[in-house]
């Protein structure tokens, strides 16, 4: 309901007080020069309220982007998986530092398109002790840029749902760079011999066994890195992830020579550990194959290929024996088929085989 209260001044100007009051809500004051004006403001007040949106508009002037990023990070981050809380803080900061002192009313679409822009064209400062040898400049990767969206994004979401700060998203409007194809890098029968030799003349005894764990699993390195054994059981031929990516449990089958270099190293563990592969110097802590790994690698003369690339060949393997992508997906532990399609061209074989089995059935050999 709204009162209009006309007002005269010891100058004889008239100015008209509008009160806007609806039960449950605060009551909403404003003054006006002329009557058609103070009219529309207590129509539209009205309305805004009614619908749920009046007050949201306010708190989105009330508040800056500063406050929503400061909020979130005391409050919503540290609830996040820690590895995550130390990027996300990074690249939350960057939005502050950027457009920080603007209001949430101020923060369209359009002035976070720009930004994006400028995150893309904007050189990355090199991690180099020397410079000189630092190279050329580069800049942030769509995948990167991507990232910085999304950690903005959580953070408005949470603004609309929880805090009332503001009524949508701007960042929904805002287009993602697109990211490259994921690459297939996997290992060829040559490769995976000349590697695998060189992984067992490894000085590191840890390499091996790790490594044919990668390639029979489709495990990340942290996952194998972190692996304890009591997830590990030999009788049912299972290693269960408790921490995973995606935050579900995951299932690793155990077959081959992983099951069996696990045997056998189950025989012969550390008592100040439980971990499978933990440091020499530091065993609560898994240990670090970057060097020796690297160093096989080199052995092997085979270029261009890292840790992850095990798990592109564990699923490039799959794939050319026949797995379907949902099988693939299931053993690798992603939620939707999206991420697996890069390895469709790999089961071609199997498909064929498929119609060739259903048009077998269905038409025999003599249908036309």
């Amino acid at each position: 309901m709204a009162t209009l209260t006309k007002r005269t001044d010891s100058t004889g100007a008239t100015s008209y007080r509008v009160e806007v009051r609806l039960k449950g809500y605060p009551a909403q004051r404003a003054t006006f020069e002329r009557l058609t004006d103070a009219r529309k403001w207590a129509s539209a007040t009205e309305t805004a309220i009614r619908e749920g949106r009046h007050f949201g508009t306010v708190e989105a002037k009330r508040h800056t982007l500063a406050d929503l990023i400061d909020r979130y990070c005391r409050d919503v981050l540290p609830t996040k998986k820690a590895k995550t809380q130390g990027p996300q803080a990074t690249q939350l900061a960057w939005w502050k530092d950027q457009i920080g002192a603007r209001t949430l009313a101020d923060v369209t679409p359009a002035l976070l398109a720009e930004y994006r822009d400028t995150l893309s064209r904007e050189p990355v400062p090199s991690m180099a002790k020397d410079q000189a040898k630092a190279g050329p400049e580069r800049t942030r990767s769509p995948a990167t840029v991507n990232r910085y969206l999304a950690a903005l994004s959580h953070a408005f979401t949470v603004a609309v749902k929880e805090w009332g700060w503001i009524e949508f998203n701007p960042l929904l409007k805002v287009t993602k760079p697109k990211e490259p194809r994921g690459r297939v890098r996997f290992l060829s029968d040559d490769e995976r011999e000349r590697f695998l030799t060189a992984c067992r003349e490894s000085s590191n005894k840890d390499l091996y066994p790790a490594v044919i764990l990668a390639l029979s699993t489709g495990a990340r390195q942290q996952e194998i890195m972190g692996l304890r054994w009591p997830q590990v059981d030999l009788a049912r031929r299972v290693a269960t992830l408790h921490e995973t990516k995606n935050g579900e449990i995951r299932v690793l089958p155990l077959a081959g020579p992983a099951l069996d270099l696990l045997r056998e190293r189950s025989k012969v563990r550390r008592l100040d550990t439980d971990l499978i592969f933990p440091g020499h110097t530091r065993p609560a802590k898994p240990i670090d194959l970057r060097t020796p790994f690297e160093t096989a690698l080199k052995r092997a003369e085979i270029a261009d290929f890292h840790w992850h690339d095990l798990r592109h060949t564990a699923a490039s393997y799959l794939a050319m024996n026949g797995a379907s992508l949902a099988e693939i997906a299931e053993v690798l532990g992603h939620k939707t088929l999206s991420m697996v399609k890069r390895y469709a061209h790999l089961s071609e074989a199997h498909t064929a085989s498929v119609v060739e089995r259903m048009n077998q059935r269905y038409f025999g050999e003599g249908a036309k």
